[in-house]
């Protein structure tokens, strides 16, 4: 279910969606000739409602780039989040770096908390999608956090863990074998430096508002045991990602959306990989004075 806000003097029309504290969709609006007053509105909307959708807007390659450096620089520009590789051939085999990818996308996580600074946000856009399956789904940290008795806010206040690409693919049974160059983004993440230590409540740089930074990348809670702390850290998310929490999005081609990666976690539901996606990402860097890991500072 959707409400409809009074357009006023912008030109968009503004619907939250009223199954959760967030998103909201976007339409009646050309996001590749802005003025500075809905750019302005844009930005503020995102702040509050930490997720926009924009449906049927169909996103240049360069518009898409254009669009995302309105919320900062660019960590990376537009890159292909897909089965479908650049020969035409649709990766399936389990054992593929790709499918790797995407079956640990499957996983509820924050973006590049494994690199020293956290992704601020991403836009991400249909361009290929299967016909059932393959929705991606989002979970507010802030409603998690709020939802927290006042002995557990206190725990996870004092807490931090360590955030690794190779601990999660490593878990999960998908690390790459490096047999398959296909693409550009199915190394990313494995990098030769420290584990990243982030704390399990992090204050938003723009709200204020404490924020559960948690996820499948998340590992080795300070003061705790190995098993203790992968206990820990899979009852903490499940209790996180609750139904309640969630918004799953059914795409259609053309749709697009942009969301805050400090305030949301998010995940991909599985597909029949036989069949062919494809998504376009482009991630918004971090702030390094604000999103920089603990001890990389």
């Amino acid at each position: 279910m959707y409400v409809i806000l009074d357009k006023g003097l912008f030109n968009m029309k503004v619907t939250h969606l009223t199954e959760s504290e967030f998103g909201s969709v976007v339409t009646e609006i050309d996001l590749l000739n802005l003025s500075t007053e809905d750019s302005n509105i844009i930005l503020s909307l995102w702040n509050e409602r930490a997720l926009l959708i924009f449906p049927d807007i169909y996103l240049s390659p360069k518009g898409q780039d254009h669009f995302a450096r309105l919320f900062g620089a660019l960590e990376f520009p537009r890159t292909a989040i897909s089965n479908l590789g650049k020969d035409g051939i649709i990766h399936q085999d389990p054992a593929d770096d790709v499918v790797k990818v995407i079956r640990g996308n499957e996983g509820w996580h924050h973006d590049s908390t494994y690199m020293p600074i956290q992704a601020r946000g991403a836009v991400f856009s249909a361009d290929i999608v299967p016909k059932e399956g393959g929705l991606t789904g989002w979970a507010d940290m802030r409603a998690a956090y709020n939802a927290m008795n006042v002995s557990m806010k206190e725990k996870v206040s004092s807490l931090s863990a360590y955030h690794s690409y190779y601990y999660s693919q490593g878990r999960d049974g998908y690390l790459p074998n490096g047999q398959n160059s296909d693409g550009t983004y199915n190394a990313y993440g494995f990098h030769d430096g420290e584990a990243c230590l982030r704390p399990l409540v992090k204050i938003h740089p723009f709200t204020k508002l404490p924020n559960l930074l948690l996820g499948r990348h998340a590992h080795d809670v300070t003061g705790m045991l190995a098993n203790e702390s992968e206990e820990f850290m899979d009852q903490l998310n499940e209790f996180a990602c609750n139904e309640s929490r969630t918004y799953f999005h059914q795409w259609n081609e053309g749709d697009a959306v942009v969301w805050d990666n400090r305030r949301l976690m998010h995940r991909v539901t599985p597909y029949n990989m036989s069949k062919p996606r494809r998504m376009w990402h482009t991630r918004i860097a971090g702030d390094p004075n604000t999103e920089m890991a603990i001890n990389y500072r």
